[in-house]
């Protein structure tokens, strides 16, 4: 008798020890949820500082390619200057343009870019002052 009043306290106690464990893992999820959203709540009165800041932008280095040593534009890009300004013609041709604001040359020259050297769309964004999305499309 004495050993089932026991194991009934044993199991009460652990009964209870786990519905504290649960009370407690509720009350921090609670807590960790509300400080998410204060913080959260911080960070959209801040003012958004700007993530490409570098002073030659893409249309600023392809107009560079296309101005200076004729290899160095056929190291970046794959094709001579003569080539890339055929394709820019036969695009222009075919109904393509600049788009809102990124120009055709722009366009074109994402396009080799990442054929010529598989960079990722993070690396290639940063090279031409890009956002991921403009990039992937």
């Amino acid at each position: 008798m004495y050993e089932d009043n026991e194991a009934a306290r044993q199991a009460a106690h652990r009964l209870a020890t786990r519905r504290l464990y649960q009370c407690l893992t509720l009350f921090i999820s609670l807590l960790i949820t509300v400080l998410t959203g204060i913080l959260d709540n911080d960070q959209s009165t801040r003012t958004r500082e700007p993530y490409h800041t570098s002073v030659l932008t893409g249309e600023g280095w392809v107009m560079e390619l296309l101005e200076g040593h004729p290899k160095r534009i056929r190291s970046e890009l794959g094709v001579s200057r003569d080539v890339f300004l055929e394709l820019i013609m036969e695009l222009r041709e075919l109904g393509h343009g600049d788009s809102r604001y990124v120009s055709l040359e722009e366009q074109l020259a994402i396009f080799l870019y990442m054929s010529v050297t598989g960079l990722t769309i993070r690396h290639v964004g940063e090279r031409f002052q890009r956002s991921n999305e403009t990039i992937s499309k």
